[in-house]
């Protein structure tokens, strides 16, 4: 993951360098300015600070077009390095199966790519340029020292190794301390995200004072361990500016005391001091830069691990195609070994024909629907489309065949046509004729396509949530409808309406699974297939069914 920052980002990484390479150069002139100023007050040369001012006017425009430049470039490789390393991390996450994604904790995802996110900014490509300024800086000034007076150069470059091996050292804890914060970061997210979701159930049974305990728990833990991570990181920078201090006090009193002895002049006693910045700055945040830069790649390295895990296999699979028949037989199912929830599924869905599955709740309608839909693919006995198994075909072409309408219908908070769209084109007279046949045309006529559905579809009713579902399926070209207890949440009329505009579609296989017993739906499917406790146990048209006197007719009869 960590290439994504670079990946044809190079030219603006390499100008983001250079301008750090002629912003220590810039810095070291100064040094020599300021020396030379000095001097020239020491020498009583006026001719000599006169030249100084006209080569210090030169140099102040060329510093302030080169940083602008260069500060310009540094923005857009930022820019460009996190834009790519999301894009990747979203796509493998795209890229993932549904049996895989809703294995996983979606709170850990929401952290890395929020939380983390700014911490790798920061504590990564932040810091890998600056480390660059501070390491050209701590050589440059080193350079200058030596060739002034190697005494006085010894002497800070012995006082600045002992800061630099205990901050390293101390890097690894704070590295361990990152992770920690990272870790409960994602789990303060999922807990955040479960009591949001859980608000209604919460106030329901007026359990606000014992959740309010678990957040106050989970938010404790988070920030008592931001807290370690703060002090480690502030004990790193003492350590570090302590070391600064005595070496700058150094340089003064053994500066002092070479100028007096007329080994050096006293301007290069000010350089001296003002070098000293270069070096001191340098020994004091390379070695908490180090040790962010590695804190900041344990949480690549995390995210990389989540999205590399559960990957769909690379295999070569085939494309689903439905020109005869879904087959299931001896069809055997369980999330767990040794617990099925289906067995024995023996059944056919021919092309172009309408079914109703019914059956009590637990009796496994819903997980045969996923199983079609390719969900899962440790499946014993035969699920075939067309002869060929579920689990030898693409999750990409499954998906294209097949459309697929839940109670909870998901919107996203844009408008009405790009829900409907999923923001993708399309030639104007499909999306019309989509609209039509999921019913939509009154809604559109009142409110029109850029009308905006709210968060999840807060402006819209039931009914019309769902019939936005339907037109989604119609556009992109599904040939099988799976729709799964869509109408359990909506009124008696709107329940109607939906699933007759559901039947009245032509030239569709539509599957669905219900617990509406109305006879003037249930009699216009072609056939109806009845499940208990994860068996299949009747299948026929809802006269056959009545007149059998079996589980249908006891659900029939409790129903009605």
């Amino acid at each position: 993951m960590l290439h994504e920052f670079y990946r044809n980002n190079r030219l603006n990484f390499s100008f983001s360098i250079l301008g750090q390479v002629v912003e220590a150069g810039f810095s070291i002139l100064i040094s020599f300015f300021l020396g030379d100023i000095i001097d020239s007050i020491q020498m009583q040369s006026l001719s000599h600070l006169t030249r100084i001012g006209w080569t210090i006017l030169l140099f102040l425009p060329c510093f302030l077009l080169s940083q602008c430049f260069f500060s310009r470039m540094y923005a857009r490789f930022i820019h460009k390095a996190l834009k790519q390393y999301k894009e990747k991390a979203f796509s493998m996450l795209s890229a993932k199966t549904l049996q895989a994604f809703t294995s996983e904790n979606t709170g850990s995802y929401l952290s890395t790519l929020t939380n983390d996110i700014a911490s790798i900014e920061e504590n990564y490509l932040v810091a890998t340029v600056d480390l660059v300024l501070q390491i050209l800086l701590f050589f440059s000034a080193l350079g200058v020292m030596l060739s002034r007076s190697p005494l006085l150069t010894l002497v800070v470059v012995l006082l600045s190794t002992l800061p630099i091996l205990v901050s390293l050292l101390m890097g690894k804890g704070l590295a361990t301390r990152e992770r920690t914060v990272s870790d409960l970061n994602e789990s303060f997210t999922t807990q955040m995200k479960d009591l949001l979701n859980g608000f209604s159930v919460i106030k329901c049974f007026q359990a606000e004072k014992q959740v309010t305990s678990l957040f106050d728990e989970k938010n404790q833990q988070l920030e008592t361990a931001k807290e370690h991570r703060r002090f480690y990181a502030s004990l790193i920078n003492i350590v570090s500016s302590t070391a600064g201090c005595t070496m700058q006090f150094g340089i003064f009193l053994l500066g002092a005391y070479l100028a007096i002895r007329g080994q050096i002049t006293g301007g290069t006693v000010i350089m001296f001091v003002q070098l000293c910045n270069y070096l001191i700055s340098p020994i004091r945040v390379v070695p908490t830069y180090l040790a962010k830069r590695k804190a900041a790649k344990t949480l690549v390295t995390k995210l990389e691990g989540l999205l590399t895990q559960n990957q769909e296999s690379n295999e070569e699979k085939l494309d689903a195609h439905l020109s005869d028949a879904i087959c299931l037989s001896d069809l055997d199912f369980g999330y767990e070994k040794d617990h099925p929830v289906l067995y024995d599924i023996t059944c056919s869905f021919e092309k172009g024909k309408s079914y109703a599955i019914v059956g009590g709740s637990g009796s496994g309608k819903s997980t045969l629907l996923n199983l079609m839909m390719g969900g899962y693919q440790n499946y014993d006995g035969s699920l075939a489309f067309d002869g060929t198994q579920v689990r030898d075909l693409s999750t990409e072409s499954l998906y294209h065949l097949m459309g697929q309408i839940s109670q909870n219908v998901f919107l996203f908070d844009d408008t009405i046509r790009n829900n409907i769209t999923m923001f993708r084109e399309f030639p104007e007279d499909e999306v019309k004729r989509a609209i039509s046949l999921a019913g939509l045309d009154e809604i559109i006529t009142e409110r029109g396509e850029n009308y905006r559905c709210g968060e999840n579809g807060i402006n819209l009713s039931g009914g019309e949530r769902q019939r936005i579902s339907i037109a989604r399926s119609l556009l992109k070209g599904s040939k099988v409808l799976l729709v799964d207890e869509a109408t359990s949440a909506l009124d008696n009329e709107t329940a109607k309406h939906i699933s007759s505009s559901i039947l009245n579609l032509k030239d569709l296989t539509r599957i669905v699974v219900t617990h509406r017993m109305e006879e003037s739906i249930l009699s216009r499917y072609d056939r109806i297939y009845v499940m208990k406790n994860g068996h299949l146990c009747e299948g026929g048209t809802f006269r056959e069914l009545l007149d059998k006197k079996g589980h249908f007719y006891s659900l029939y009869m409790a129903a009605n």
